[in-house]
C-alpha cells in the first residue's frame, strides 16, 4: 500500500496537482479575458474609479493590469507587477488619482476573478477551495505591491512639493528683506510686512552678510512698512543693531510710527541704544553725515562728494 504524504493525508493538493490547477486557472482567465475585463471596467465605472481616464486609457490600462495579474499567477513571480505598479503609481499620483481609486480598482478585479472561479467550480466545492487557495495569495500579493508603490510615490511627490514650497518661502523672504547698497559704505534695509521670530532672524542674517560683503559703516533700517511691533520684535531689532555694531556698522532706524512708538513705551522696551529718526530721508542724510558725505547744490543738480 502506498504511504501518503502529510499533505495528501490532509486532503491538500500535491505539487503536481497544484501545477496542474495553476495551468487550469491561467487557461480559464485567458479564455474569459475579454468577458471578465469588460465586467471589471463596467464595475469600476459604476463605482467612479475611472475618473480622469479617457476611454482609450481605460482600455489600455485594463488590458495591461489584467494580463499582468494572470502572468504572476502563471509564473509565481512578481517582477512584472512591481514594474507596472511603480509606473502606474507615478502616473496616477501626478494626475491626482487617489490610493482609494487604485486599490479599489484592484479589489474589484480580485472580486471579478473570484466570482468567475465560483461559477466554474460551483459544482465541485473541493476544487473551488483548492483554486481559491492558489488564486487569493497571488491577488493579495499584487494588491500589497501596488499599495506600497503608491505609498512610496506619494511620499516622494510630497517631499518634492515640500522642497519647492521651502525654496519659494526662502525666495519670498529674501525679496521681502532686500539689503541694498545706497552708496559706498552705506546700506539701506527697507522692512515691509509683519515680522515674526523666523523672519527677524532672517533679517539679521541677511544684514550681517551684506555688512561684511560691502564693508558697510552705516545701515539705514526703514520700518515704515511694518504695521505692528511687539516686545519680541523690538528685542529682535535691538539684537540686530547690537550684532551690526559688532560688525563695525552703525544702524539708524527710521519710519517708527506714532502707534508703534506708543506701543513700545507702553510695554517698556528700552530703546535708548537705538538711533531713530522720523523718516527715511532724514535717515539717509544722517548716514551721509556719519560716513562723511556732504551735499553740494548746483543750479542743475545735487552732487554728493566724499569729504577728503
Amino acid at each position: 500500500m502506498t504511504q501518503k504524504t502529510e499533505g495528501q493525508a490532509l486532503g491538500q493538493p500535491t505539487d503536481k496537482s497544484t501545477e496542474s490547477l495553476v495551468r487550469e486557472l491561467v487557461a480559464h482567465f485567458r479564455e474569459k479575458r475579454e468577458q471578465l475585463r469588460r465586467q471589471w471596467v463596467e464595475q469600476m465605472t459604476a463605482k467612479g474609479l475611472l475618473a480622469g481616464l479617457t476611454p482609450q486609457e481605460t482600455e489600455t490600462e485594463s488590458i495591461t493590469i489584467y494580463d499582468t495579474c494572470v502572468g504572476c499567477l502563471e509564473t509565481g513571480k512578481y517582477d512584472a507587477a512591481q514594474t507596472y505598479a511603480t509606473r502606474m503609481a507615478e502616473r496616477s499620483v501626478l494626475r491626482g488619482m487617489t490610493a482609494e481609486q487604485i486599490n479599489g480598482g484592484l479589489l474589484t478585479l480580485r472580486d471579478v476573478y473570484g466570482r468567475s472561479l465560483f461559477e466554474r467550480y460551483q459544482g465541485n466545492m473541493k476544487r473551488l477551495s483548492e483554486a481559491l487557495d492558489i488564486y487569493e495569495p497571488v491577488a493579495n500579493k499584487i494588491l500589497s505591491i501596488v499599495a506600497l508603490a503608491f505609498e512610496e510615490r506619494e511620499k516622494v511627490v510630497r517631499e518634492e512639493r515640500e522642497k519647492v514650497v521651502r525654496l519659494q518661502q526662502e525666495v519670498i523672504r529674501e525679496l521681502s528683506t532686500p539689503v541694498l547698497q545706497l552708496r559706498e559704505g552705506e546700506l539701506i534695509l527697507p522692512v515691509i510686512g509683519m515680522i515674526d521670530t523666523q523672519r527677524a532672524r532672517q533679517i539679521t542674517e541677511a544684514l550681517l552678510r551684506a555688512i561684511r560683503a560691502n564693508r558697510a559703516r552705516v545701515v539705514v533700517m526703514d520700518i515704515t512698512g511694518v504695521p505692528a511691533v511687539d516686545s519680541k520684535v523690538a528685542n529682535h531689532l535691538l539684537q540686530t543693531v547690537q550684532a551690526a555694531r559688532l560688525m563695525g556698522a552703525a544702524v539708524i532706524v527710521t519710519g517708527l510710527s506714532a502707534e508703534i512708538a506708543q506701543t513700545l513705551v507702553t510695554i517698556g522696551v528700552d530703546l535708548s541704544s537705538l538711533n531713530t529718526l522720523s523718516d527715511l530721508q532724514s535717515g539717509i542724510e544722517e548716514a551721509d553725515r556719519l560716513v562723511g558725505y556732504r551735499v553740494i547744490t548746483t543750479e542743475a543738480t545735487m552732487v554728493r562728494n566724499a569729504e577728503t
